[in-house]
């Protein structure tokens, strides 16, 4: 086989295995063990810390990404509310995402909005309610009226989903 250097020391050294990357020096052989060793710790710790994720959790996780998400889809538009170009745009909720859960990820119920009508003018309902119908029309708005009035509760599966869907939505964005 042909020589190569050592990943630790560079010394040039023989392999004896087709995958070897390093010589058996003591030093060598201690730091490779040692790397290993970090390895295995952090993919370890990375499974505690998701087994130890609540609902709750995944519930921010999924709403981070899904409002990224609409920020993406609504770029460039006008605040939904005040029809102004948003300076920092927000993901507005129509019917709030604390009260309606059924409607919390859906694309109909989310829009940009700038910070101001967001969050100092709490949403600006009466505005974004205007715009919304004209955006979405009558009849998906009473649709959407429907489904605010649910219940709902999200499993760790549903959520995991959203957040893998939204996730690849959000590539695809980005990539274009």
């Amino acid at each position: 086989m042909k020589t190569r250097k050592c990943k630790y020391c560079k010394n040039s050294f023989e392999p004896i295995a087709f995958l070897q990357k390093n010589c058996f020096d003591p030093g060598c052989v201690m730091d490779w063990i040692q790397e290993t060793k970090e390895k295995n710790w952090k993919r370890k710790k990375a499974k505690l810390k998701a087994d130890l994720m609540t609902v709750q959790d995944y519930i921010k996780l999924a709403q981070q990404v899904f409002n990224k998400f609409i920020r993406l889809r609504d770029a460039g538009q006008n605040c939904i509310s005040c029809n102004k170009p948003a300076l920092k745009e927000n993901a507005g909720h129509f019917y709030n995402a604390n009260n309606h859960w059924n409607v919390r990820f859906n694309e109909d119920n989310v829009h940009l909005q700038c910070e101001y009508c967001n969050t100092y003018l709490h949403g600006n309902l009466i505005e974004y309610r205007e715009n919304l119908i004209t955006k979405i029309g009558f009849y998906k708005f009473s649709i959407l009226k429907h489904e605010s009035d649910k219940t709902r509760k999200f499993s760790i599966d549903e959520l995991k989903e959203i957040i893998s869907v939204y996730k690849a939505k959000v590539k695809s964005f980005e990539n274009n």
